[in-house]
């Protein structure tokens, strides 16, 4: 007998409202106005790594190269966050974006 695979939830599926509001909310903060899109998500990268949350870090550093920072412009952003949350968030950067700037820059050469 072959066992029907057990659905697989996720936050998206379960709370869709909260999705939708959030992507909401990303959308109206990342529009360009007085800072471009790209200075936004280059800010969220340093903020991230203050904050020290590795999801934060690798979706706007993928997000700011999307809109066409550089590999040094995403590391500065990053440096700042470092400053301001000090060694831990050090540690957050370096794990990270070795790893993403890798991805998202030498992938494909």
């Amino acid at each position: 007998m072959v066992e029907e695979p057990k659905k697989r939830h996720s936050v998206k599926q379960e709370i869709p409202g909260v999705a939708k509001a959030m992507k909401a909310l990303h959308d109206a903060v990342i529009a360009d106005g007085a800072l471009s899109a790209k200075m936004k998500e280059l800010i969220c990268v340093g903020i991230a790594v203050a904050i020290r949350c590795e999801h934060c870090l690798r979706f706007h550093a993928e997000e700011a190269a999307r809109l066409g920072a550089t590999p040094e412009e995403i590391a500065e952003a990053a440096g700042a966050g470092i400053l301001l949350g000090g060694g831990p968030s050090w540690g957050i950067a370096a794990r990270v974006l070795d790893r993403e700037l890798h991805r998202l820059f030498e992938s494909d050469q």
